[in-house]
């Protein structure tokens, strides 16, 4: 399955689009709230089918409802069914219901076999009206769905899910492989000693994200002025996570050209934003590993995640002695069985590779690693 994203054209017919969004999020509310009170009242969910035959009934008296697809409104009975499934599943791990979302905020609507038709080029029929779109790439495969989002500026985009069947077989050589350590100051530590340190774009823009939000917050709620200043902050937001993505994009190219294997230790993500919050927001780290394991797959390289509670950083990577506690604040320590001196970082890196290595098979191949340069 292949993702492809595309950009609708600035048009005054795409005002039919964003009213469909619209009337999916009226219907999503209407979902929610029958679940709701049939909840409240005998504990349980209403079935996907009874609710889609009871929104089948109301589509037929509200116009506005007609305006979005049955394939849409299917789509949205289905999502509410799943929330609530692993609602009922999971209530004793705080995992919370599914709730009303606000109208100006509902993001997207979801067609399956039905409702839109591309006519070539960079032309898409949707619900009877021609959309053009910026054609970046072409559409090669069985289209399985399609998304039409909007984001928080106001612009449209176009979702397509296609069912690839060119799927790279995985090949790798022994002698090109890695391991790698996370870390705060230094964003990537490979096993061979390079580091690669993170250029933290939100902490770069973060004087000028707050003197637009000041600006923001002083204008007169409902104003245009105030509109003007909140696509102005928003703008800011997504500066930061497009060099962000593209610094990903290019890193995970430059890696996966050197490394046929990368070995990286399982992150607990939220544990780190309670402990760390704004610093591993912009670090990014669950971002760049989906990234990495993209362009791996389409390299036909291979990323490969370690246990989590392995102690990488406590263990020395010459003797294989474990030390019972390590400070986080203790950045080298001295082995008392062999008296080596580990780097924490480079020490982690080098027993991702170590412990990765031993899990595919791959045997002790520590020092046979090539240097990368980023």
């Amino acid at each position: 399955m292949k993702t492809l994203k595309f950009k609708l054209y600035e048009h005054k017919r795409n005002k039919h689009l964003k009213r469909m969004i619209n009337a999916a999020a009226v219907i999503d509310n209407h979902c929610i709230a029958l679940h709701k009170r049939y909840n409240r009242m005998w504990g349980k969910h209403l079935s996907c089918a009874k609710i889609q035959s009871h929104i089948a009934k109301l589509r037929k008296r509200n116009p506005f409802w007609q305006s979005v697809g049955s394939q849409a409104v299917q789509d949205i009975c289905q999502r509410i069914e799943k929330a609530y499934k692993l609602f009922f599943k999971h209530q004793n791990k705080k995992v919370r219901p599914p709730n009303f979302k606000k109208v100006r905020r509902y993001k997207s609507f979801t067609l399956k076999q039905a409702g839109y038709k591309l006519l070539g080029g960079n032309r898409i029929e949707i619900g009877n009206r021609v959309y053009q779109y910026w054609n970046s790439r072409a559409i090669e495969g069985t289209v399985k769905t399609l998304t039409i989002k909007r984001t928080t500026l106001g612009e449209l985009f176009m979702v397509i899910v296609v069912d690839s069947v060119n799927e790279p077989k995985t090949k790798f050589e022994t002698s090109r492989i890695a391991g790698f350590d996370f870390g705060l100051k230094t964003f990537l530590t490979c096993s061979d000693g390079s580091k690669i340190k993170s250029p933290q774009f939100l902490k770069q823009s973060l004087n000028a994200i707050k003197k637009a939000s000041r600006n923001h917050s002083k204008k007169r709620k409902g104003s245009s002025n105030r509109e003007r200043a909140r696509k102005n902050l928003v703008r800011k937001h997504e500066d930061i996570c497009n060099r962000r993505r593209d610094w990903f994009w290019k890193l995970a190219q430059q890696l996966t050209d050197k490394f046929d294997v990368l070995f990286f230790e399982t992150l607990n993500l939220k544990g780190m934003q309670r402990l760390w919050g704004r610093k591993i927001s912009d670090l990014a780290f669950g971002e760049f590993l989906q990234i990495l394991e993209w362009v791996a797959t389409k390299k036909g390289k291979q990323v490969v995640f370690i246990d989590r509670w392995y102690p990488s950083s406590k263990t020395c990577s010459h003797c294989g002695q474990v030390l019972k506690e390590l400070a986080i604040d203790v950045r080298e320590w001295r082995c008392p069985s062999c008296q080596s001196v580990n780097g924490r970082d480079e020490n982690a890196a080098i027993n991702i590779q170590m412990v990765g290595a031993s899990t595919i098979g791959l045997g002790d191949v520590r020092r046979a690693t090539p240097a990368v340069t980023v």
